[in-house]
């Protein structure tokens, strides 16, 4: 059952790259990303209301709470990382590098958790790492509107965006 979880959550983390991308468009990424943290926590802390959950809080051991606590740091700071990397950069071409997060989640799993690697999970991790890198560093295709304007999604080609612009006087 988890495989069937896991490609679910593969599917829609597609989706909100492709919807993220699509919303940054006219926003900064850092309250692109604020907006959807909100949802995160009325959701998350939704669900543990609806499943009887809260009561458990209390018996969350302090190291259980450390690494959560330091896990969900890592979340937001990556979470900002990939917001402002969508910002500048094709989702076909962001996405696959963010997520060569996969591999190293293998290599840490296995030096910090002590879990094992097998030969076909290292090789299905160095087929991730080839095609991410295969993906990374081809040259992107021209679109249509690049064509007709030297700006990418209204972006200055020199990767400035305008949030970053200073106002002229």
């Amino acid at each position: 059952m988890w495989i069937v979880f896991a490609l679910l959550a593969a599917v829609v983390s597609a989706t909100v790259v492709t919807l993220s991308k699509a919303g940054i468009k006219n926003v900064p990424p850092s309250l692109a990303f604020a907006i959807q943290a909100v949802l995160i926590i009325v959701v998350s802390w939704g669900t543990v209301v609806w499943e009887g959950l809260l009561p458990e809080i209390t018996k969350i051991d302090r190291k259980s709470w450390a690494f959560l606590i330091t896990a969900g740091i890592l979340t937001a700071t990556s979470s900002l990382l990939s917001f402002r990397a969508l910002s500048l950069g094709d989702a076909s071409r962001v996405s696959p590098l963010t997520n060569v997060a996969l591999v190293f989640s293998v290599l840490l799993a296995a030096l910090f958790l002590k879990e094992k690697l097998t030969w076909q999970v290292l090789l299905g991790a160095g087929f991730m790492v080839a095609g991410v890198l295969l993906i990374a560093t081809a040259k992107p295709s021209d679109k249509a509107d690049d064509k007709e304007s030297s700006k990418k999604n209204g972006r200055p080609e020199t990767g400035t965006t305008i949030y970053e612009s200073k106002p002229v006087a």
